[in-house]
């Protein structure tokens, strides 16, 4: 192993995994139901592909369910947390897991988006396989079979109880359907809508009878299964079983009579500013961006996080519960301190922070401010692991460095011309933003990429033996190439990084190979003016 070992304490390990596999869900459902538009009634295959979102979707709620469950039940969270870091599966898993992904992920990288439903039937045994090898993989990464054996004697009814509760949701929202077409609520959903969009536009159309809204420029037909009726389902669910779970600890009659009816307001009125905003982008940014946002699948997941979030907030209140079960707060956040996840979080806030400028600006690139400003709230957020890992480079990790980048000019596309909407900043503006954009490429990229990619994945992987050595350099290389535009030069570069890191073994050294490396392509691209370089 190299020396940048992982320190990982019961529960870190598991956290930091179930943050991992969070971020692919996220990335997955953008991938498929916002970035580009599967439909399956479109596919040829409509029964298989609706059970694989099934499976998709049961999997989020099940996982959901039994965050719950572990919260509510500290004995088992400890068992849970002791067995994941002490009997955790080995990179072979890992593996699987990861080659799952890349294979569920395939279809969006080999079909255009507006092809995606047309041509998925060809791809949908790739997907399909991927799914079940990232399902098992993960489950057998997190921890041994034999592990889960132990863990789950005694639990087994209580789980199998939660999975059947998890399965039955996706029903539940489709019976919960017809709520929609009740007068009522879609005529004080889209009067709220009405009043939200008058904020921003002059002309709002509102036909409730239709369920038709939005402006001249764009409107949308609102479906039973796109309403947000499944956030009410969900808060519902989610609060019953937590009700169920910790009905020791709950004053019940509030809960029941004052926090739940609360809690669906709330939800009401997420969806009417959902609405609002996925109409707005409609209007300024993408139709077919607004459009795939409806999606149902991209609501389930708002709406989990929204039901998630509901308890976090109930369970820190003194209001419902009982005076001796309120927690204390403690004044630093845990993962926080915890080494392996500093080196994830960052990495998928710089992620979640590209899909945002995607799915907001008609200019990704103008977005790169925001970008700078959450990568520098994620490493501060981090700052210890991130100072535990900076120091003074090697000089061959600045000459390697120099070498990856000079390789990439080279081999570099023509350049492109310069953008309209760049060119069209005030020199002031202009000024404020390069500096930005250099900033980021050369300080806060480099130490998030190699934070997750040489000193998550690599070193996750890594076993000290020759065969892992090999595998961890290709798995760490190969997913850097995924994330940037030219495959090959990335995953050269990925991999020369990696044995800068396997030289001595400390982060430090990847970190400044790669700073160097953009460096030398952000000073060519600022001298050419050929901001597409980097």
């Amino acid at each position: 192993m190299s020396k940048d070992t992982d320190r990982i304490t019961p529960h870190r390990r598991a956290l930091s995994l179930g943050a991992l596999f969070v971020a692919e869900m996220v990335l997955l459902v953008l991938g498929y139901q916002v970035l580009s538009d599967l439909e399956c009634r479109a596919t040829g295959i409509e029964l298989a592909c609706r059970g694989l979102r099934f499976v998709a979707l049961w999997l989020l709620c099940a996982g959901s369910l039994m965050g719950i469950y572990l919260w509510a039940r500290p004995a088992a969270r400890t068992d849970f947390g002791l067995a994941a870091a002490g009997a955790p599966g080995g990179w072979g898993w890992a593996l699987v897991h990861g080659v799952g992904i890349v294979g569920m992920l395939a279809p969006l990288v080999l079909i255009a988006p507006e092809a995606l439903s047309a041509e998925f039937q060809r791809m949908f045994p790739l997907a399909a396989f991927g799914a079940l090898m990232a399902a098992l993989g993960g489950v057998l990464w997190l921890m041994r079979p034999m592990a889960w054996i132990a863990w789950l004697q005694g639990r087994a009814l209580s789980l199998v109880a939660i999975a059947g509760f998890a399965a039955a949701l996706p029903g539940a929202v489709v019976l919960a359907g017809p709520l929609w077409s009740v007068q009522a609520i879609t005529d004080v959903t889209f009067i709220a809508v009405f009043l939200l969009l008058r904020l921003f536009v002059e002309d709002v159309i509102v036909d409730p009878t239709t369920y038709v809204i939005g402006t001249p420029e764009f409107r949308v037909m609102v479906a039973d299964s796109c309403s947000g009726i499944e956030g009410l389902v969900l808060i519902t669910a989610f609060l019953a079983l937590y009700g169920v779970l910790f009905r020791d600890e709950l004053r019940l009659r509030r809960f029941g009579l004052v926090i739940w009816p609360l809690a669906l307001l709330v939800s009401w009125v997420f969806n009417a500013v959902r609405i609002t905003v996925l109409i707005l982008i409609g209007v300024h940014v993408s139709p077919e961006l607004a459009v795939n946002g409806f999606h149902s699948f991209a609501g389930w997941l708002m709406f989990t996080a929204l039901s998630i979030g509901v308890l976090v907030v109930v369970g820190r209140s003194g209001y419902a519960l009982q005076a001796a079960a309120v927690p204390r707060v403690r004044s630093v956040a845990p993962l926080a301190e915890d080494d392996v996840a500093g080196r994830i979080l960052p990495f998928i806030v710089f992620a979640l922070s590209g899909l945002i400028a995607q799915a907001f600006w008609s200019e990704p690139a103008l977005a790169y401010p925001v970008q700078v400003g959450m990568m520098l709230a994620a490493l501060w957020w981090v700052r210890g692991t991130v100072l535990r890992h900076l120091a003074w480079p090697s000089g061959l990790s600045v000459v390697a460095g120099g070498v990856v980048g000079v390789a990439w000019i080279i081999t570099a596309p023509p350049a492109e011309p310069p953008s309209e909407v760049l060119l069209s900043l005030g020199a002031g503006a202009f000024a404020l933003w390069a500096g930005l954009r250099i900033l980021g490429t050369v300080a806060l990229v480099p130490v998030i990429e190699e934070l997750f990619f040489r000193g998550y994945v690599q070193a996750r992987l890594d076993r000290g033996t020759v065969l892992s050595r090999i595998i961890a350099i290709a798995v760490s290389a190969g997913l850097f190439a995924l994330v940037h535009g030219r495959w090959v030069e990335a995953g050269l570069a990925g991999v020369i990084f990696s044995f800068v890191y396997m030289r001595n073994g400390r982060l430090a050294d990847a970190m400044a190979a790669h700073a160097v490396a953009n460096a030398v392509i952000a000073a060519v691209a600022l001298w050419r003016g050929d901001w597409a370089l980097i």
